[in-house]
């Protein structure tokens, strides 16, 4: 086996947090693309074989000589046998014109010369003469070429294997490219052979032996790839310190060119690059605005340069992560970690974030209690609930699912007592008392469960949407290119504000014609606002009882249990929800609302919309973001015209038909149309008047 190919791949760590080297984390919901070709191609093979496969005939035609092959393979797979390529013949002018492909077990060894050693190694033969073949001619007809079968025989002089035996063939057994990279990690691990075959089975959940292939199999490539692993880990060192080298060069041109521009680099004791952190002046304003919650990320790791990637983004009022600076790191200890945590105070001007959040990794929550002892360490529920399938599916088996249902449940539980109380049931019921990952996540309690975060404010960073938005964020700037010179320039484009797609302020309409929900409108951005707006109809669905210290006790109208306990003081606009969802995500939760309604408040107080949410907090002027007035009354007229037609066209079928019809031409010429660069308000329809 040769070199790899020098590729920068970004991959995700795969390392486990427990840090078992034999325990690793498939992520789920992953759709790593190296993963996503290896399943393909292993599908694509899987229903190939699961297809009817007749048996070939004399003058069977096919495109090429590699489909019949592929056929051919197929079928004698099928049948019980393995093939192989034999003879070919070609001419001068039509190039190869024939194939033969035969039995695994067709023709004789010849008899080989004895080495000059005591004990020659004489091993018997599989082939024992069958005639089994499949002959192919080229011919050409009306200038395209095509193939057909000359000879065939399926006569065998052996006997045919079942399929369990069939399997064990070695033109059957493959070693695919993902367990090629777990073979040789485990291998560099000190792993003997038959550990490494034993751990795959466990990972893969298959019975002893079932794996495709052998133990054999696995020591011949650990053999194979010895000497080209340590030839091509020579080239990738060499590799990823000139590169290294050439982007700490780029970093001084650029600081040179942008004086917002800033970065820093450790060198070893040889004076060669080990560690590298930039970022750019309009992060370090945005850090000013949106610096009070920040998402470290280390999901991904490169292949090529072996270095740890790691992303600080923030959160701005649109609900869209905004980067603040990047770091490769040479590996994932807490030295490494507080040097870049030490760079990324020293870029944010000795400002430190209120919150981190970040994956489970002990080395970093050291080097974070260390450098940020100020800051609260938070553990994001979605890097938690990734990893739940690689930890218990295999030891729970049909469990799983069960489990999975009482966790979730688990994670929302708003009171510590309860939350103590059930996890200890939980792994009462299920077994688990002993299993280090349950003792994991026990242990770094005070970092993900909602009960244990409730009280801190979060700004919705662990919201799904959000995560997947960072995840999509992530991915933009990570290039499968063999250059730091083109990541370092994805990174640029993306922390590059003014390029962005600014978030537009689209008209929202009102849902409950409350005064406080226009009011509302008119202060936060869309994506606040939206979320406000939906805490605002659900409060219409509870009810409140006043309590004798003047509080109020607010209730689902359908629910029994849940209620929460809400504190008015109207002298001083203050109200107070038992359930912190204020506190948490900065916005004001339903039963305030609630309370709010019923105590006849037009407006919310403004001290309940957070600058971070609000329109004015925008890193982008205001006046490029906000549509004038004049545009929401253009949005307020088709907003009512289309909701007049939706009533008015489902009046009957016919009604609904032409609508619909009308409309998909009506899109298609507007999508045809030129776009002007401003657009004339002044012939909005007015539809006050509509009869």
């Amino acid at each position: 086996m040769g070199a790899k190919p020098l590729h920068n791949i970004w991959i995700r760590r795969q390392q486990c947090p427990c840090g078992d080297w034999k325990c690793y984390i498939k992520y789920e919901g992953d759709d790593k693309g190296a993963v996503q070709s290896q399943l393909l191609k292993r599908e694509t093979r899987l229903s190939s074989l699961q297809e009817v496969v007749f048996t070939p005939y004399v003058g069977q035609i096919f495109k090429s000589d590699d489909e019949a092959f592929e056929y051919y393979n197929n079928f004698a797979r099928k049948s019980g046998f393995s093939i192989r390529k034999a003879r070919s013949t070609e001419s001068q002018n039509l190039g190869i014109y024939r194939r033969d492909f035969v039995c695994y077990r067709s023709g004789f060894n010849q008899p080989r010369k004895k080495a000059n050693v005591e004990h020659p190694r004489d091993r018997k033969s599989v082939r024992c003469g069958c005639d089994a073949k499949m002959y192919l001619t080229k011919e050409i007809v009306d200038d395209f070429t095509q193939w057909y079968v000359s000879q065939f025989s399926n006569v065998h002089n052996h006997e045919l294997l079942e399929d369990d035996q069939v399997r064990l063939l070695p033109a059957y057994r493959k070693i695919e490219e993902a367990d090629q990279e777990r073979i040789l990690l485990l291998s560099k691990a000190g792993f003997p052979v038959n550990r490494i075959v034993k751990v795959l089975e466990l990972e893969k959940g298959v019975q002893p032996g079932q794996l495709p292939f052998i133990e054999k199999d696995v020591r011949n490539f650990v053999r194979t790839c010895k000497k080209s692993v340590q030839e091509n880990d020579v080239i990738l060192t060499e590799k990823r310190e000139n590169e290294l080298m050439e982007l700490l060069e780029t970093c001084k041109v650029t600081a040179q060119r942008d004086e917002g521009f800033v970065f820093n680099y450790s060198t070893d004791e040889s004076g060669k690059v080990e560690n590298i952190a930039w970022t750019y002046g309009g992060s370090i304003r945005a850090f000013s605005v949106f610096g009070d919650v920040v998402t470290f990320d280390t999901t991904y790791c490169s292949l090529t340069y072996n270095m740890i990637l790691g992303v600080w983004l923030g959160i701005d009022n649109h609900g869209k992560p905004v980067f603040l600076g990047c770091t490769l790191l040479q590996d994932e200890t807490s030295r490494s970690f507080s040097w870049a945590l030490q760079v990324f105070v020293r870029f944010m001007r000795g400002r430190w974030p209120q919150i981190i959040v970040t994956d489970i990794d002990s080395d970093l929550r050291d080097a974070i209690s260390i450098e940020m002892p100020n800051t609260k360490h938070i553990i994001s529920i979605w890097k938690v609930l990734s990893k739940m399938s690689s930890w218990f599916s295999l030891p729970l088996g049909v469990q799983y699912s069960d489990f999975k249902s009482e966790f979730d449940m688990l994670c929302h539980q708003e009171n510590v007592e309860d939350f103590e109380q059930r996890w200890n049931h939980m792994v009462a019921r299920f077994g688990i008392g002993s299993d280090k990952h349950i003792d994991l996540l026990f242990s770094y309690r005070a970092c993900w469960p909602f009960c244990y975060v409730r009280n801190f404010f979060l700004a919705r960073t662990t919201t799904p949407e959000y995560s997947k938005l960072v995840e999509t964020f992530l991915k933009n700037i990570l290039t499968a290119e063999p250059s730091l010179q083109l990541f370092f320039k994805q990174v640029g484009i993306a922390a590059n504000f003014e390029s962005q797609n600014r978030e537009e302020c689209l008209y929202m309409p009102i849902k409950t014609c409350l005064p406080l929900e226009e009011h509302a409108r008119t202060v936060l951005t869309p994506y606040a606002f939206s979320a406000l707006q939906h805490e605002i109809v659900l409060s219409m669905q509870y009810a409140i009882t006043e309590m004798s210290n003047g509080s109020y006790l607010v209730k689902h109208y359908k629910k029994m249990e849940g209620e929460c306990l809400v504190i008015w003081i109207p002298e001083d606009e203050l109200v107070h929800c038992s359930c912190k969802e204020f506190e948490h995500s900065g916005i004001l939760c339903r039963h305030s609302l609630r309370v709010l309604v019923v105590k006849n408040y037009f407006q919310v107080p403004e001290k309940y919309f957070p600058l971070r949410w609000r329109l004015e907090g925008s890193l982008v002027p205001l006046d490029d973001q906000i549509i004038q007035n004049s545009n929401n009354d253009c949005s307020q007229a088709l907003h009512s015209l289309t909701a007049t037609l939706f009533s008015e066209s489902f009046i009957s079928k016919e009604r609904f038909s032409f609508v619909h019809r009308e409309l998909t031409q009506l899109l298609e010429h507007v999508q045809n149309m030129p776009v002007s660069a401003e657009v004339d308000l002044s012939i909005a329809p007015n539809n006050s008047n509509r009869s």
